[in-house]
């Protein structure tokens, strides 16, 4: 009996010690912060909170938050007077401001003993970081213009989701906040720029809401998609991105080159032909679609559409190797027969005519395309008999 009542007493007194240490601190860190040292009262404050035990304590986290506060208009009134200061450390303070009072709501709505809440702080906690909230989106801009992406998705993070914290449900910011799509695109690109691909997704819906920069998110998010191996969700990206904007080169030549190099040439001819019903004269898709073709063997097809794409514009050197090579493989094949008359002859050598003055002109615009040129080439001038440019092509092969 007495052991028990000795182990009670010992657990009463270090309950009694350890409440007596937390008034003392925190009275230092109230004299800390009229003495100008709130620094350090912060970093007392969180030591406690560390612990625990503490992490109910109301007391804590209102001086706590008077630290921070502090801080914040430390820096605030150095701005106003125009002296010299750290921006960076106004926009930290509002930060902390707001994770301080959102940690204290934790606690506030907690149920008493009785299993009610009985909420004492929130209304007017809320009332004081609404004011201050803007702040969030600012710091994000501020650190987005200093390249200090980190930083600024934390901000742009803390700004979107005061909508899902308790303390300003009364706000409604989901439906009143009109910069949430935007402050959502910042973060996703933020995100994107420190090749985090969790932060980059985090937003993404709320971002695409952002319709003026939606081309921007549906990019990133598909590049992030791509990174991270995610082939369904890339691709259905890259859709979504060519559903809202069919010539936009990105979507467009990437789900082009998805369905392309996979065989896939019908969706690749539909793909070429969506963008071409809105621009015409889209090079991009022009010449894409005359890959195609030629996959296709449409080789009459292909050629009417290269010299239409040369027409253009001449510098094009691609136009010129779809068109050679639609002559070319035409001339290959009766050429690779068993057998053929003098008419299918005739009309062989006239393909590989054809085939050379487009041949001809993608060597001079990519010289360095040898493995594409060459070797036709080669069978050109063996199969014209310009044995000088044979000579040349032969050497070439052989260096190759």
């Amino acid at each position: 009996m007495f052991r028990k009542l000795f182990l009670v007493t010992l657990l009463v007194f270090a309950t009694f010690a350890s409440a007596t240490a937390q008034k003392k601190e925190m009275a230092q860190a109230k004299a800390a912060i009229k003495a100008g040292k709130a620094v350090e009262a912060e970093a007392s404050m969180r030591t406690l909170l560390a612990n625990p035990d503490n992490r109910s304590n109301e007391k804590i986290w209102l001086v706590l938050f008077d630290a921070v506060k502090k801080q914040y208009e430390d820096v605030n009134e150095q701005m106003y007077l125009k002296q010299s200061t750290d921006t960076a450390k106004l926009f930290e303070a509002a930060y902390r401001m707001f994770g301080v009072l959102e940690g204290l709501d934790s606690v506030d709505a907690q149920p008493n003993e009785n299993g009610r809440v009985q909420l004492k702080y929130r209304r007017k906690n809320a009332e004081y970081l609404d004011a201050y909230r803007k702040n969030l989106y600012t710091g994000g801009s501020f650190f987005l213009n200093k390249q200090n992406y980190q930083r600024a998705f934390t901000l742009f993070s803390a700004y979107i989701d005061c909508a899902e914290q308790p303390l300003f449900q009364s706000y409604d910011y989901t439906t009143k906040d009109k910069r949430l799509p935007s402050a959502a695109f910042y973060a996703l690109y933020s995100g994107y720029r420190t090749n985090d691909p969790v932060a980059t997704l985090r937003y993404k819906d709320l971002a695409e809401a952002d319709t003026a920069r939606l081309q921007l998110t549906l990019q990133y998010v598909a590049d992030t998609y791509r990174a991270q191996g995610d082939t369904i969700a890339y691709v259905s990206t890259l859709e979504k991105g060519f559903d809202n904007n069919p010539v936009s080169e990105y979507f467009f030549t990437h789900l082009f080159d998805y369905r392309f190099q996979r065989g896939d040439t019908t969706q690749a001819l539909t793909l070429c032909d969506r963008s071409l019903a809105i621009n015409a004269k889209s090079k991009v898709a022009m010449l894409a679609k005359s890959a195609v073709l030629l996959t296709m063997q449409h080789y009459d097809k292909c050629v009417q559409l290269c010299d239409a794409i040369i027409a253009l514009d001449d510098s094009l050197a691609d136009a010129y190797l779809n068109a050679g090579l639609a002559y070319f493989n035409q001339a290959v094949k009766i050429d690779n027969a068993p057998k053929h008359t003098r008419a299918e002859r005739a009309k062989m050598l006239e393909f590989y005519r054809n085939s050379l003055k487009y041949m001809q002109t993608y060597r001079k615009l990519a010289p360095t395309r040898k493995d594409l040129w060459a070797m036709p080439l080669y069978t050109i001038y063996l199969n014209l008999n310009m044995g000088k440019e044979f000579v040349e092509m032969d050497a070439i092969i052989k260096s190759l």
